[in-house]
């Protein structure tokens, strides 16, 4: 059984957070090992084999990024642990910018000021590309998912600038 059909919902990017919260708690209440107690010992361990299975799924489905990524391993492509690189020239040379950036950044006078406004540029950049990343992932195909692929790249590395903008804030207190 995958997470989707864990959690009964249709095998999609977008999903209504509330909607995932609340069967993952109606779940978890009828899965807790506690309610098993008085069980035999392999009906304890199944329990916490089912709330493990639980949680990891409710972990990847609430993150976008995660279910991207998921939603890409049931259809084939595991990219979850790759370490492949970027081959958009033009996601490159953005890529050196934030880095160059993010030394300004760090060397600023307005260290709040300044990871506050490039903190709303990656936010707008970010979300542009889970917009991309949604349409992408409603189609299918081969293609469809190899570009959906090297926009859930993209993200991680905006997800690794979004925690370097994060320690340099809480450096600056």
């Amino acid at each position: 059984m995958n997470h989707f059909e864990l959690f009964d919902l249709p095998q999609q990017f977008t999903l209504d957070a509330a909607d995932l919260q609340q069967r993952y708690r109606q779940l978890q209440q009828a899965m807790h090992p506690d309610r098993f107690a008085s069980s035999g010992e392999r009906e304890k361990l199944r329990a916490v084999q089912r709330t493990a299975q639980l949680n990891d799924a409710y972990q990847t489905l609430r993150k976008p990024l995660s279910r991207a990524e998921y939603i890409l391993t049931l259809r084939g492509i595991d990219i979850r642990h790759e370490q492949q690189t970027i081959s958009d020239p033009e996601f490159l040379m953005a890529q050196m910018e934030w880095r160059e950036r993010l030394e300004e950044v760090a060397a600023s006078n307005d260290l709040l000021a300044d990871i506050g406004r490039a903190e709303k540029d990656l936010l707008e950049q970010t979300a542009a590309l889970q917009s991309e990343l949604e349409q992408l992932l409603e189609q299918p195909t081969d293609s469809a998912n190899d570009a959906a692929t090297e926009v859930v790249r993209k993200l991680k590395f905006m997800h690794k600038l979004r925690n370097e903008l994060e320690r340099l804030e809480e450096q600056a207190y």
